[in-house]
Formats: C-alpha cells, sequence, structure tokens
C-alpha cells in the first residue's frame, strides 16, 4: 500500500468520523427541539406574546444585573470607603493627638464637619456578629473597607436602625463606637428603580396584550369564517379587516368562495336544462306507453322507463349536492328513529340509539339524505340493521352496522366513486345506479366531515360518518 493509499484511507475514516459526529449533533439537536416545542404555547396569541415579553424580560433582566453590578455595587463601594475613610481619620486623630477625657473636640469635628454622631465605650469584646440581610451589599463593602483601611477589630450593625449605620472599632483603651447615615454609604433609591423598572414592564405588557388582541381577532375571525364554509353554513357579517395580509388572505377566500359557489350555481342550471329535457322525453314514452296495448313487451318497457327515471333523479340528487339550503338546528335522534321506522317498513329487524345532545346544526333535507343512502344500501344487502348516534364537544359520529356480506377491505373506497358497482362482494340483483354511497360522502364532506367504511360487529359492514358541530 503507497503513502497515497494510507493518506486517503485515514481521509475517508476522518470524514466517516465527522460525519458521525454531525449526525450525532443533528440527533441531539432534534432532542431539544422536541422538547422545547413540547412546553411551547400552540396558540398565536400566546406565541405572540411569548416573541414580546421574552426578550422584554431578558432586557430588563440585563438593565438590572448592569444597574446592579455597575451602580449599586460601585457607587456603594466608593461611599463606604468615603465612611470608612473619615472613620479612619477619626481613629488617627484619636491615636495621634492627646485629647480631653470626654473627647469633645473628636465629637465635635466629627458631627459638624463629617457628618458622623461618635462615643466611646469601655473597653470590652466585641457584641456577636447580627443577623444579616439577604442583600448584603452594605455589609460587604463595610467589612472590605474597614479590613482595608482600619485594620483593627470592627463590629458593624446595618439592621437594628433603619436610617443609621453603626460601626464600632477597638482602640487601645476604648471602643469607638460610629453612627453614620446610611444613605451616606448606600445607594438609597433602589426601590425607585426597581418600582419604575416593574411599572414600565407592566404597561408595556398590557398594551402587548392589548395590540395583540387586535390583531389576532381578525385571523380567529377568518378562521371562523372558513370552518363555517367548510361546514357548509352562512357566513354572517364577515368581512376584512386587520392588518394588511390579513386583509389580502381574507379578500383571496371570499373570491374562492364566490368562485366556488358561482361553480356550484353554473352546474346547477345546466342540470336543471338537462332534467328539464331528460324529463319531456320521459313523459312522451309514458304517453306512448299507455297508448300500446297490454302485452308482454309493454311491461318491460315500462319497467325500462321506470328504472330510468329512477337513475335519473339519482344522478341529478348527486350533481345537484346540497346547493341552496340552509343549516338548522336538528333533532339527530328523531332522524335516527325515522330511517328504523323506515326500514321496519319493509320487512328489515332495525334498532336506534343515541347518546349526547340530539340537536345538531346540520343541513336537514341533505343530512336526511345522506343517512337514508346508508341505510337503504344496508338495507338491499342485510336482513339486520343497527343505527347508532353519539354526539360530544367536537363531532357527531353515527355508524350503520348491518349483517350481510360486506366489502373486502381493498375496496372500500372504490364504493364511493360515482357510477362503480361491485360485482363480486355485495349482490348486485337488486339493482341500483351506484351514486348512493357516492352522494352521501358528498353530503358529509360539505358540512367538513367524511365517511369511512369498516367492519361491522354485526358481522357485515360499518359505515362512520363524522362531521364536526
Amino acid at each position: 500500500m503507497t503513502s497515497i493509499d494510507v493518506g486517503l484511507a485515514r481521509l475517508r475514516s476522518g470524514l466517516a468520523v465527522a460525519r458521525t459526529g454531525f449526525e450525532r449533533i443533528a440527533e441531539a439537536w432534534d432532542y431539544a427541539s422536541s422538547i422545547v416545542k413540547r412546553f411551547m404555547p400552540t396558540g398565536l396569541y400566546a406565541r405572540a406574546l411569548l416573541i414580546i415579553i421574552a426578550p422584554m424580560v431578558i432586557l430588563q433582566s440585563v438593565i438590572a444585573f448592569v444597574i446592579m453590578e455597575r451602580h449599586w455595587n460601585v457607587v456603594t463601594q466608593r461611599l463606604s470607603a468615603g465612611v470608612i475613610a473619615d472613620v479612619g481619620a477619626l481613629v488617627d486623630v484619636y491615636r495621634g493627638y492627646p485629647q480631653d477625657n470626654e473627647q469633645a473636640q473628636i465629637r465635635r469635628i466629627a458631627q459638624e464637619r463629617l457628618g458622623l454622631a461618635v462615643d466611646f465605650l469601655p473597653l470590652g469584646d466585641m457584641p456577636p456578629p447580627g443577623p444579616k440581610p439577604f442583600f448584603s451589599l452594605l455589609d460587604q463593602a463595610l467589612s472590605l473597607e474597614l479590613r482595608k483601611q482600619i485594620k483593627r477589630p470592627f463590629w458593624i450593625d446595618t439592621v437594628g436602625r433603619s436610617a443609621l449605620v453603626e460601626i464600632r472599632v477597638q482602640l487601645d483603651n476604648s471602643v469607638m463606637r460610629i453612627f453614620a447615615p446610611r444613605s451616606a454609604a448606600y445607594v438609597s433609591n433602589s426601590e425607585i428603580f426597581l418600582l419604575w423598572m416593574v411599572g414600565t414592564s407592566v404597561v408595556l405588557i398590557t398594551v402587548a396584550i392589548l395590540f395583540l388582541r387586535n390583531q389576532i381577532r381578525p385571523i380567529l375571525r377568518l378562521a371562523d369564517a372558513a370552518e363555517s364554509f367548510g361546514k357548509g353554513r352562512d357566513l354572517p357579517n364577515f368581512r376584512p379587516r386587520g392588518a394588511r395580509e390579513v386583509r389580502r388572505a381574507a379578500l383571496a377566500f371570499i373570491e374562492m368562495k364566490l368562485r366556488i359557489e358561482r361553480a356550484i350555481e353554473q352546474r346547477t342550471a345546466m342540470l336543471a336544462g338537462v332534467s328539464h329535457d331528460l324529463r319531456t322525453i320521459l313523459t312522451r314514452f309514458k304517453l306512448e306507453l299507455a297508448l300500446i296495448g297490454d302485452g308482454p313487451d309493454r311491461d318491460g318497457m315500462k319497467k325500462d322507463v321506470e328504472e330510468m327515471e329512477r337513475m335519473l333523479e339519482a344522478y341529478l340528487a348527486f350533481a345537484r349536492g346540497d346547493m341552496g339550503e340552509q343549516s338548522a338546528p336538528t333533532d339527530m335522534a328523531a332522524f335516527l328513529q325515522e330511517l328504523q321506522a323506515d326500514a321496519e317498513r319493509q320487512g328489515h329487524k332495525a334498532s336506534s340509539e343515541f347518546h349526547g345532545s340530539p340537536v345538531v346544526t346540520v343541513k336537514p333535507a341533505a343530512f336526511k339524505r345522506l343517512l337514508a343512502n346508508l341505510v337503504s344500501n344496508a338495507a338491499r344487502h342485510a336482513p339486520s340493521i343497527a343505527i347508532n348516534g353519539h354526539r360530544d364537544h367536537r363531532c357527531l359520529t353515527v355508524t350503520v352496522d348491518d349483517d350481510g356480506p360486506g366489502i373486502p377491505a381493498d375496496k372500500r373506497e372504490d364504493v364511493f366513486k360515482p357510477f362503480l358497482r361491485l360485482d363480486n362482494a355485495r349482490n348486485q340483483d337488486e339493482g341500483g345506479s351506484g351514486l348512493g354511497l357516492a352522494i352521501a360522502r358528498d353530503i358529509a364532506r360539505a358540512h367538513g366531515g367524511d365517511i369511512m367504511l369498516g367492519d361491522s360487529p354485526l358481522g357485515g359492514l360499518r359505515a362512520t360518518v363524522r362531521v364536526p358541530v
């Protein structure tokens, strides 16, 4: 193996290691993203608020940290250093220049020149350390400066008297006690800063919430309008509102709705003309049959004409759909009972049951046609039928079960195609146009739902209708 081959092998090995590393990084990134998405809000309103509030909180935190670090900390240290420098000067004066027993001169200088109250205590042990506040910046600064400048045993109290700071320094034959104003050693406007920061944050968040509510409302109205149109319901008082992009989307939706309605109207008008022409021909056939005498040929022709008329009605019903009908609150339990009674009158064993609130907003005639097609499809192929309905807060579900031969799983979607009739699944000697299930699915989808076929607990076919409420 040459040196070039060795180099190529090492290069391939390095690329493989790098590829493995990138794959692990990608997997870790995907895992982290999935965790973040799990805790992220799903609504646009909450996400928009998070986008506004998160930078605001981060910015305020950074500002607070900078103020704490650069202003409070530094300024407090410098003020504390100044106070301790004054205390050190008093200690030096006391030690370097003999004074009278009452130390009146030191007290006067401290009071008039330095703004400090000084007295002297008998020599003894320092008091035990007192409680420290949670945020002990002043204690830290004073203790640091006393160690640096005085270099003598000391004791401080920043809690006992809110407006004063007590400092005790042990001297050779006494203890000097100094009372300094807290404002001379500590930045005293921190509460005002915190109140200003919190107040402005609350105001900004309130403005953001009010602004976002006005921006999100047109989007919600557009979503409600699209959902209502998908369910075949009216869109009362809907017009474009909100930002330019939202208005553009609303106008596009209105134009799409108008184009769909015009297409349906044109189809309905065309079918009305075709219906009129075909009905005229069928009427002429019936008159000619009425003039022909009785005979076997006449009965066969009459049967063919009646079959053509039924097929024509089915074709027109499929093409016409539910155009023009308005949605209204409808009692589904009563619908199911009517379907049960119709099936029983035709000699079938039928049952119906409904759970939940029975009043659902649908297009009554169209939805009854949907369920009637499913029940009649079951009645043509099975002696027993079970109709069950259930309504919850999200959708209405109706199942039609039978004990017939059923439909193979791989052909259950094919039966929804118009004019398709299966030859080897369910018996086709009963006739039919092949449009019943197609019409039913068309109506279900016009309500924003769908129809699915599956195995029935009775041993035959189960047709499940599910539409949103």
